[in-house]
């Protein structure tokens, strides 16, 4: 039996749903339900009736889901697969700031640690940050764990006063403002498609700034024939998938998640077979997270 009919039989006896992020190897894309940016996929999981979710991603996207389906068993490919980025804020600064100010928002990115989320007023995605803070009564905004689209909302809502962290993505880190200046030399008729969690640097020579689903989406709508993409490459599997007669390029070699690519067919099947790389979480922990997402909720209708 090939290890995608034994995916497929495992996922039947366990009433399954597989869920994908867009950066994952492309063979785990092809083979899952659901293919999406981290709350996109959540919000799926809470949706589906299936008893299991299989999350293909980091374990913050599976601690999501399991704060959202706590009734579900959410099992991970690979539990050593993990989001660096995700752990970039301190609890104690945390509690510095709220005393600092006194009108603090602890505005939260999604893509960090359910314990994170205990200490925060509202959660956001890259695509309803700025929705959501414009929306805030505070002034004073402590925007965790990432500072580049910190930075990117607080350039948009100069209202706000905003207080930054000091954590970032390394992938959209190692996208530098020269390698996009050589790919624009190279492809001079080719619009910049930029992720927030790029430097202020390479934000400021975008055509469009969004979210990776907001890429696919800009990609595909745009009449353009060929894009510089500045995000994880793993993207590019859903932009040939939609857009086949375009063409994509990369900024640099080092675009590319390794703890998404630590993903793997055989793991998929494994954790299926095996159903011992489940996430769990204090219920104390998980309702305490969920208010910032229900927040994030209510403030992004």
């Amino acid at each position: 039996m090939s290890t995608l009919d034994k995916i497929r039989e495992l996922k039947r006896e366990r009433n399954a749903v597989i869920l994908a992020h867009y950066y994952v190897n492309d063979e785990v894309q092809a083979v899952a339900d659901y293919v999406g940016d981290s709350f996109y996929l959540s919000k799926i999981a809470a949706k589906e009736e299936a008893e299991t979710i299989l999350f293909c991603g980091v374990s913050f996207m599976g601690e999501s889901a399991k704060i959202l389906s706590p009734q579900k068993a959410v099992i991970m490919p690979d539990m050593q697969a993990d989001c660096p980025m995700a752990h970039m804020a301190d609890i104690g600064r945390i509690q510095e700031m709220r005393k600092k100010y006194e009108d603090l928002a602890v505005v939260c990115y999604i893509n960090s640690t359910a314990e994170l989320k205990t200490y925060s007023d509202v959660c956001v995605t890259s695509s309803n940050a700025l929705k959501i803070v414009r929306k805030l009564p505070n002034r004073h905004i402590y925007f965790i764990p990432d500072e580049n689209l910190g930075r990117y909302v607080a350039s948009q809502a100069p209202e706000k006063q905003f207080i930054f962290n000091d954590g970032f993505c390394h992938v959209h880190k190692s996208i530098t403002a020269e390698n996009v200046r050589k790919a624009k030399e190279a492809h001079p008729d080719a619009p910049v498609l930029v992720h927030p969690e790029c430097t202020p640097d390479v934000v400021g020579m975008a055509d469009y700034i969004g979210s990776t689903s907001g890429i696919i989406d800009f990609a595909t709508a745009n009449e353009a024939r060929e894009f510089i993409i500045c995000t994880e490459m793993g993207v590019l599997y859903e932009l040939k998938q939609k857009n086949p007669g375009k063409r994509f390029y990369s900024v640099g070699h080092r675009q590319f998640c390794p703890n998404m690519k630590r993903i793997t067919l055989e793991k998929v099947a494994d954790a299926l077979e095996q159903m011992d790389n489940a996430i769990e979480l204090d219920e104390e922990v998980r309702i305490l997270a969920y208010k910032p997402l229900e927040r994030m909720l209510a403030l992004g209708q």
